[in-house]
Formats: structure tokens, sequence, C-alpha cells
């Protein structure tokens, strides 16, 4: 009789049991896309945008939340809906093109002559203290020339959350885009 109520409440507590649900995430790419034109022989100057890394501890599928001065957690069931090197490399063609009208902006080289852009992120997470960082630095070869510059962004998240947290990043990227965007106009 005891075993068959142990055997009752035990099943009782399974079926109660919850779930735990997965959200994913993608950076918001903006409210337009810019028309890319791809004609032979056109002028219009072109920068190929050819790789963003990221860190190893960022390449994972989950969000990263940085809990103190050395501690960083990785969200288990909070992840990116694809991966991250590819939503980074995407959305700044996106706002590259936005930023830089008079420039195609692509992620494969169109032609023989385009600008060439690395972006290396160190730093794209939540943090402690209610700020999101975003650094690393960019690196941009303009006709035979190396052009070098890093880039360090604290923005305040004004929601709690992991939407919001998406959306402030989003926000830092757009920043440092703005910032690539204003290197380049100043080369000519």
């Amino acid at each position: 009789m005891k075993k068959g109520l142990i055997i009752g409440a035990l099943l009782l507590l399974a079926g109660c049991s919850s779930t735990i649900d997965t959200t994913y995430y993608q950076l918001p790419a903006g409210s337009s896309v810019a028309s890319v034109r791809s004609e032979a022989g056109s002028d219009q100057p072109m920068i190929w945008v050819e790789q963003v890394s990221v860190p190893d501890y960022l390449a994972g599928n989950g969000l990263v939340y940085q809990t103190s001065d050395v501690k960083y957690v990785i969200a288990a069931n909070n992840l990116w809906a694809s991966p991250l090197d590819q939503q980074l490399q995407q959305t700044l063609v996106t706002n590259l093109s936005k930023a830089l009208p008079g420039r195609l902006v692509a992620s494969k080289p169109v032609g023989d002559t385009h600008d060439t852009l690395n972006v290396n992120v160190t730093g794209f997470q939540g943090r402690y203290d209610g700020q999101v960082v975003v650094s690393g630095e960019w690196l941009l070869q303009h006709q035979g020339h190396l052009i070098k510059r890093g880039f360090n962004f604290t923005l305040p998240q004004t929601e709690d959350g992991y939407d919001a947290l998406v959306r402030t990043l989003a926000l830092g990227w757009q920043q440092t885009a703005q910032q690539i965007a204003n290197g380049v106009v100043a080369l000519n």
C-alpha cells in the first residue's frame, strides 16, 4: 500500500513538472535593406566584408552574460537563431549599406577592385551592472594601405530581459558600423 502511494506521488510530481522553453534570438537588421547593384564594369566603389570573427565563448549558441569582472555565463535556453558571426556579418553589410549609400557593400567580392573589411569582435555581451558591451577592432584594406581601428561601446540596457539585451547589442553593433563608415568616408 505504501509502495503504491509513493509511486503515485512520484507520478503526480513528474506530471506537474514544467519544462523550460528554449528561445531563439536574431539581431534586428533594420527597417529596410539597401538594394545591391552588381553590374559588370560598375564604377561604384565596393567594400567586401570578408569576415567577422568572434572568440570561442561568443561562438556558441547561447547568449553571453558577464556576472562579475571575471565570470561569464552562457545561456542554455536563450540561444542565437543562427551563428553569431554570420548575424554580425549580415547586419554589418546592411548597416554599412545604409551609412554609405554611394558604395556597394557585400559579403562576397564583386569585381577585381574593392576594399576589404575584417572585424574581430572581442566583446558582445550583457553585464552585471546593467550595461551592454560591444568591443573589438576592424581592419580595412584600402588601395594598398591597411587601416586598423578599435571600437569599444558600453551602452545602458534600459529594460530587463533577453529581448532588451539583444536590442541593445544590435544598437551597439549599429554604432560600430557607423564608426567604420565614418572611417571609410575620412579616407576619401
